[in-house]
C-alpha cells in the first residue's frame, strides 16, 4: 500500500541532522507495516497530480496555522476534500488533524487556554493514552461527520474519526524524546517557561507511540467498499 506523505512543515535545524525531516519521522513510526511512501512537500508547493495517485494520505504537523493565509493551504484543502469524497483514507497529525477538520467544515483557532507541550495524557474511549504534543492551535468545533475519540481538560477534540475516511490526532505519535528536546531548545522562547520546565521533566517517562502506529496502520488497511 502506497502512502503519500503531505509534508506541511520542516523539522527545526536543531534536530534535522540527527533525526531527519518531518516525513522521516512518519516513515520510522510506520516501519514494518508493509507500506511504501512518497513525500510531497506541499509547504513548498509540491503537490500530487490527483487524489488517487496514492492509496492513502498522511498529513504532517507544521509550525503554520491552518487558518493562516498561505498559498498552499487552499489547494491542500481541495485535495483533502477530493480524497475524502473518493474514500481514499486520510490520516492527519497535529496541523494535519486541524487542516482536515477545517477543510471538512470544522473550526480551528488559537486556543485561549494556551499551549500543550511535551507529554500529555488523554482519555481515549475510557483508556489512558499518553503522547507528546506541541501546539496552541486546536480544533474547537469538530465537523458534523467527525466523532471524537479522545480528549483531556486542555483539548476537547484530541482525536477524531470520520467513519472509514479520515483518522486524525492532535498530539504527535511520531515525536520521540529527542524531538521534544530539540523543540525545547529551538522554540522555548515562544512557550511559557513553566510549560517548558514541565516538558523537560517528563522526558524519558514513555509514551504510547507504538499503539498509535498500530492504529494508524489498521486504519489505512481497513477494507473499504
Amino acid at each position: 500500500m502506497k502512502i503519500g506523505i503531505l509534508q506541511t512543515g520542516h523539522a527545526p535545524d536543531e534536530v534535522r541532522a540527527d533525526l531527519g525531516d518531518v516525513n522521516d519521522f512518519f516513515m520510522r513510526l510506520l516501519e514494518g507495516q508493509d507500506f511504501t511512501f512518497e513525500t510531497f512537500a506541499v509547504v513548498d508547493g509540491d503537490f500530487p497530480d490527483a487524489a488517487d495517485v496514492c492509496d492513502g494520505w498522511l498529513i504532517t504537523g507544521s509550525k503554520h496555522g491552518a487558518y493562516e493565509d498561505h498559498p498552499w493551504i487552499p489547494p491542500l484543502e481541495s485535495l483533502i476534500r477530493d480524497a475524502y469524497a473518493a474514500a481514499i483514507p486520510i490520516v492527519g497529525i497535529c496541523f494535519g488533524h486541524q487542516i482536515i477538520a477545517q477543510a471538512l467544515g470544522g473550526t480551528v483557532e488559537k486556543f485561549d487556554g494556551g499551549w500543550a507541550v511535551g507529554r500529555q495524557t488523554y482519555d481515549w474511549q475510557g483508556t489512558e493514552v499518553t503522547l507528546n504534543a506541541w501546539h496552541q492551535d486546536q480544533v474547537t468545533k469538530a465537523p458534523a461527520d467527525a466523532t471524537t475519540l479522545a480528549s483531556n481538560a486542555h483539548c476537547e477534540n484530541a482525536a477524531l474519526v470520520y467513519g472509514d475516511r479520515a483518522f486524525t490526532v492532535q498530539a504527535h505519535p511520531e515525536f520521540v524524546d529527542d524531538m521534544v528536546r530539540g523543540l525545547i531548545e529551538a522554540r522555548a522562547g515562544t512557550v511559557p517557561p513553566d510549560l517548558i520546565d514541565r516538558a523537560r521533566s517528563n522526558l524519558g517517562k514513555g509514551t504510547d507511540n507504538a499503539q498509535l502506529a498500530a492504529q494508524i496502520g489498521t486504519f489505512f488497511r481497513e477494507k473499504r467498499v
